[in-house]
């Protein structure tokens, strides 16, 4: 049960040990709850639903530094403010929920580095053992951010780098500069080094994309000459997907869209009415809302806000057990599951 988790956030060796790390009895024993009741649900086609989030993702800010092509940050594509989430309402988050939490991941949109108390966040989860990630574009990666990063615990750290040179790399990256991050990235290596930690396992990520499905070996050698602990390919997602998009890989086996044929595009995952996501976790955006999953870019599905009610009011509420309703008889009725990834291929 709990490996189902696991396998959905895609954690490699390392980082899997790291959250089974955080497991308590009490955490434990609500994993089974979501599981179990996520079976009979499936089975009976009724929202029957026991235990409490054991996974959450934060928002630390909308705001973003660059813009690229395939973000709603980035574009500036929002109806929702830029702004930063607030200790005040982190904290409240946290301490509600901790008991039953193994996992939170510092992201959903925006450039997490931006919010000047990410590090004050993180050192309060990982102070009650939750399992920490983040991800980053590298571009705030002082020494200062650096030694901060390594202080507050933080276990897992994805920076996305798509190329290796400022030209391959501000394809996707918009208004980016490579040679930034990349002495940041080494930055964090060399404090890691100094300081004698474990942590964060440093990610590269490197979205492919038409523009450099060709740099693979190169962006392999990259993430080694920057001494980076493991590098990840990861499949983009397109909004408008139907007629095929600019970006897309001519090597299918790096898509997670296939070419049917009468000439449009379709996701390669089998659609079905479930989602362990709506059973387990969910996100909180940078004010409080809470929405079913990272898909709902624009918090278009808000199911309670924070600000009034406690994430336990809003987990069991009669709007997030008809929204699971929803997933079980017609998930194909709800936009946002209509690109969603769960059962393709994200990580190549």
């Amino acid at each position: 049960m709990i490996l189902v988790f696991l396998n959905s956030i895609r954690p490699h060796f390392i980082n899997t040990l790291n959250i089974l790390n955080s497991i308590t009895l009490i955490r434990l024993v609500n994993a089974l709850k979501l599981f179990f009741s996520f079976q009979i649900a499936i089975l009976l086609k009724k929202p029957i639903h026991f235990g409490f989030p054991m996974a959450l993702s934060i928002e630390p800010t909308t705001a973003c530094n660059l813009g690229c092509p395939e973000c709603p940050s980035g574009l500036k594509q929002f109806t929702r403010q830029t702004g930063n989430l607030t200790l005040e309402l982190h904290h409240k988050i946290i301490n509600e929920s901790y008991k039953n939490l193994m996992y939170v991941n510092y992201y959903f949109q925006g450039e997490p580095y931006i919010n000047p108390n990410l590090f004050t966040m993180i050192s309060h989860s990982t102070s009650k053992n939750i399992f920490c990630s983040t991800s980053t574009n590298g571009h705030f990666l002082t020494d200062e951010n650096c030694k901060k990063t390594i202080f507050s615990g933080l276990q897992s750290l994805i920076i996305s780098i798509d190329g290796n040179s400022q030209e391959s790399y501000v394809e996707y990256r918009k208004n980016g500069d490579l040679e930034k991050v990349k002495k940041g990235a080494k930055k964090l290596v060399n404090w890691k080094n100094k300081l004698k930690s474990k942590y964060p396992h440093i990610i590269l990520q490197f979205l492919i994309v038409k523009t450099n499905e060709h740099l693979i070996n190169e962006m392999k050698a990259f993430c080694d000459e920057l001494g980076l602990n493991e590098f990840r390919i990861k499949t983009a997602q397109f909004y408008d997907f139907k007629n095929g998009n600019p970006l897309m890989p001519s090597n299918e086996q790096y898509s997670r869209y296939r070419k049917k044929k009468n000439g449009q595009y379709e996701l390669k995952n089998k659609f079905k009415n479930q989602c362990w996501r709506m059973w387990s976790s969910c996100v909180v955006t940078v004010n409080g809302e809470i929405v079913p999953c990272c898909f709902d870019k624009d918090a278009k599905y808000q199911l309670g806000k924070l600000k009034s009610k406690s994430l336990r009011r809003i987990w069991k509420s009669e709007d997030y057990t008809h929204f699971r309703s929803r997933i079980l008889t017609n998930r194909n009725g709800v936009d946002i599951c209509k690109n969603c990834s769960e059962g393709s291929k994200v990580w190549a």
